[in-house]
C-alpha cells in the first residue's frame, strides 16, 4: 500500500496510431466498419447456435459459439475507445481505465486461448475416436471446458493486474499504442521494473506458447491418424481441422511475438496489437461460417423464420 502513495498519475496519454488528423478520420471510418461487423459476425453465431437445437447440442458448436461470446469482448475492451479516440484531439484514459483494458485484454485472450485448446482436443475426439465421441464430449464435459477456460483466463488475468497497480507511477504517463498493455504500462512505473516485467510478460508468453504446443501435438496426432484412412475421410479431416489452424495461426502469431519477445521498440508490435485485437474477431467468424455447411443452413432457417415472423 506504500507505493500507491507514490502513484501520481491519475491518467495516461495514448498515442494512438497516428498523428495525422485526415489518417485518423480514414482510420476511424474503417475501424468502425470492422468492428460493426466483428460484433455482429458474432453475435449472429451466438444466436444461431442457441436458437438451433441440433447445434446447441453439438459439443463443436458449442464451443464455437462460446469463443464468438468471447471475440465479442475482445473486439470491445479497446476499440471503442479507440474510435473516440480518432475524434479527439487528446487521447487520455484515467488510472482505473487503464487497469481494466489490461484486465479485461488478458482474461478475454487467455480464456480464448485456452478455448482454442479445447477446440482442438474436440476435433481430435471427433476424428481420431468417432465411436467414442457422443461418450467423451458430453455436455457436462463441454461446459467444464468452458469454464476451465475462463477460470484459467481470470486467474491469469488478476495475477497481472495485481502487480501493475500497485506499482509507482510518478512522472512519464505516455502509452505508444491506442490501448493499455502489460509491457508498456510497467515501463512507466517509477522503480527498476526489469526483472519484474520479465516475471510478468513471461506469464503470458508462457500461456501462449503452451497453448500454442499443446495445438500443434493435436493437430499433428489429427493428422498422422487421418494419413491411415480413406481420401474422403482424410479430406473431410483437413477441411475441419484447416479453418481451426487459421484461428489458431492468426491468433497466437502475434500473441507470441508480442509476449515472447518482449520490450521490442519497433512499431510492428502496434501493428500486430492491432491485428489481433480487432481483425481477429471479425476473421473467425468468417473463417468459421464461409467454410461451414450446416452454420450457412442454420442461418438461413433463423433469417427465414425471423422474416416470416414479420
Amino acid at each position: 500500500m506504500k507505493l500507491q502513495n507514490y502513484s501520481l498519475v491519475s491518467e495516461f496519454v495514448l498515442y494512438g496510431l497516428c498523428t495525422s488528423r485526415h489518417l485518423q478520420h480514414l482510420f476511424f471510418i474503417f475501424f468502425s466498419g470492422i468492428y460493426v461487423a466483428s460484433v455482429l459476425g458474432n453475435l449472429i453465431i451466438v444466436v444461431t447456435v442457441i436458437s438451433d437445437s441440433h447445434l446447441h447440442s453439438s459439443p463443436m458448436y458449442f464451443l464455437l459459439g462460446n469463443l464468438s461470446f468471447l471475440d465479442i469482448w475482445l473486439a470491445s475492451f479497446a476499440t471503442p475507445k479507440m474510435l473516440r479516440d480518432f475524434l479527439s484531439d487528446r487521447k487520455l484514459i484515467s488510472f482505473g481505465g487503464c487497469m481494466a483494458q489490461i484486465f479485461f485484454l488478458h482474461f478475454i485472450g487467455g480464456a480464448e486461448m485456452v478455448l482454442l485448446v479445447s477446440m482442438a482436443y474436440d476435433r481430435y475426439v471427433a476424428i481420431c475416436k468417432p465411436l467414442h465421441y457422443m461418450t467423451m464430449m458430453r455436455r457436462q464435459t463441454c461446459v467444464g471446458l468452458v469454464l476451465v477456460s475462463w477460470v484459467i483466463g481470470f486467474v491469469h488475468s488478476i495475477s497481472q493486474v495485481a502487480f501493475t497497480v500497485n506499482l509507482p507511477y510518478c512522472g512519464p504517463n505516455e502509452v505508444d499504442s491506442f490501448f493499455c498493455d502489460l509491457p508498456l504500462v510497467i515501463k512507466l512505473a517509477c522503480m527498476d521494473t526489469y526483472v519484474l516485467g520479465i516475471l510478468m510478460i513471461s506469464d503470458s508468453g508462457l500461456l501462449s506458447m503452451s497453448c500454442f504446443l499443446l495445438l500443434l501435438v493435436s493437430y499433428t496426432v489429427i493428422l498422422i491418424t487421418v494419413r491411415q484412412r480413406t481420401a474422403g475421410g482424410v479430406s473431410k479431416a483437413l477441411s475441419t481441422c484447416s479453418a481451426h489452424i487459421m484461428v489458431v495461426t492468426l491468433f497466437f502469431g502475434p500473441c507470441i511475438f508480442i509476449y515472447v519477445w518482449p520490450f521490442s521498440r519497433f512499431s510492428v508490435d502496434k501493428l500486430l496489437s492491432v491485428f489481433y485485437t480487432i481483425f481477429t474477431p471479425l476473421l473467425n467468424p468468417l473463417i468459421y461460417t464461409l467454410r461451414n455447411k450446416e452454420m450457412k443452413i442454420a442461418m438461413k432457417k433463423l433469417c427465414n423464420h425471423h422474416v416470416t415472423s414479420h
